[in-house]
């Protein structure tokens, strides 16, 4: 395949926790049209229903990857305009795994994605996860199982098998949390660490912050939705140009070769553990503040939970302002809803005016991705959303200010607001990389 491509390797299922029930195949085959999707992770394929929905409505197409069944394409892409129908979209085996265990006298709990290239490959690996916890219990399923052993499980059920940790540093779950990580991979995987080729870095933080830390030299950063609902697909996501064939994908991941162009980013301060807090008192601090008050809340005296930002000045090697010499590409969005949200001045993107303009903005402009990323201003401009395209210039400059997220709480990005205008703890950004 010529050209870029847009893959997002997480997302989830009906069947997990906290997640949408409109997270059916079809259903994500008609919005990675509508984004601008090529290749898309099916999610939880460990889950029983959710495999079952794999063999039913998906079939073989390039080496690893598949369609959605005819049946369902054709009935799904009489739902969208033409200016999207033509994208392809591609799926590829898929699942987030929760591991929970002691090791070294703690608690450790990680989450980790695994790549799997065929169905035969995925109902063994299914077999053996059954005889250690309940798959049927949650699309994310939680096994008391250390990861360094599903590491080894992964390695030795396929040679194509790709095991990557997941967001590697929000606090409650995963491989650098401050709550239940490790500082290292050496801690967590011991000699099998070497076998870890990527890492995935989480809303939370972005490519410049994990390239602080040198422990991670050598490995390719990759950027997944982790979504819940159809709408945040490829919130974030990774950037190829290699043949579109499950070898083709892993190698360029697991290389970080040329086929790998780069990522795209949340700004981390919207991701909802960059700052350290306390949801239940709203307090709000960033790392110089926590260590003023010793890490516990200012207004009831419990431990803060420390974010993103904390825990990489904690393990970071070199200063903020470093940068690689040469690096992959890294791009910064806004989710189209988002910016439609804040320019018409609703709170929440859910709305039926967004809903309503977004949809007229695909069928004049083609895809999401498109219109963030590649649409010139004017065309916007003259297609009749001139406030979108004064936004969508901003946000290729990179121009927002920004409210940081913190204990679970999501942060917020504005394109028009002023420093001011946000609460105390907020920055105006102007990012020149």
């Amino acid at each position: 395949m010529k050209g870029e491509y847009i893959v997002d390797l997480h997302i989830h299922s009906p069947w997990a926790r906290a997640c949408s029930p409109q997270l059916t195949l079809e259903n994500i085959y008609r919005w990675c049209k509508i984004k601008g999707i090529t290749v898309i992770g099916v999610g939880d394929f460990t889950h029983p229903q959710r495999f079952q929905e794999i063999k039913k409505k998906l079939v073989p197409a390039e080496e690893g990857l598949f369609c959605l069944h005819p049946r369902w394409a054709k009935e799904n892409d009489k739902l969208i305009p033409q200016s999207v129908r033509h994208n392809e979209v591609r799926f590829l085996l898929s699942t987030e795994i929760s591991t929970i265990y002691s090791k070294y006298g703690r608690l450790r709990k990680l989450h980790q994605l695994i790549l799997l290239p065929d169905l035969s490959t995925v109902a063994e690996f299914n077999r053996q996860l059954q005889k250690i916890g309940k798959l049927a219990s949650d699309g994310r399923p939680i096994l008391g199982l250390e990861s360094k052993e599903l590491l080894k499980m992964t390695l030795q059920l396929h040679p194509q098998a790709l095991f990557i940790p997941a967001h590697i540093w929000t606090p409650h779950f995963s491989l650098f949390g401050s709550n239940s990580g490790f500082d290292s991979l050496e801690e967590a995987f011991e000699e099998l660490s070497g076998e870890i080729k990527a890492v995935e870095t989480g809303l939370s933080s972005d490519p410049f912050m994990n390239w602080r830390l040198s422990q991670l030299d050598g490995l390719t950063l990759v950027s997944g939705s982790d979504a819940h609902s159809l709408p945040k697909m490829a919130r974030e996501a990774i950037i190829l140009r290699a043949p579109l064939n499950y070898s083709a994908i892993r190698q360029a991941i697991v290389s970080g070769n040329d086929d790998f162009i780069g990522t795209i980013e949340f700004f981390p301060e919207e991701g909802k553990y960059h700052y350290d807090g306390h949801r239940r008192c709203g307090v709000v601090l960033n790392p110089r503040q926590t260590k003023k008050y010793q890490g516990l809340c200012p207004k009831c005296g419990r431990p803060l939970t420390r974010g993103v930002l904390h825990r990489v000045e904690e393990l970071a090697d070199r200063e903020p302002d470093y940068r690689p010499l040469q690096h992959k590409k890294v791009e910064y969005i806004i989710p189209l809803v988002e910016i439609l949200a804040e320019l018409i001045g609703v709170k929440g993107s859910n709305s039926r005016r967004v809903e309503k303009i977004y949809q007229q903005l695909y069928q004049k402009l083609g895809d999401e991705f498109r219109i963030l990323r590649q649409v010139d201003v004017e065309e916007i401009k003259e297609a009749g959303f001139p406030q979108l395209a004064q936004a969508i210039q901003r946000l290729r400059e990179k121009k927002v200010a920004v409210q940081p997220g913190y204990d679970g709480v999501y942060g917020i990005i504005r394109l028009f607001a002023d420093s001011t205008s946000l609460p105390p703890h907020s920055e105006q950004l102007n990012f020149s990389i």
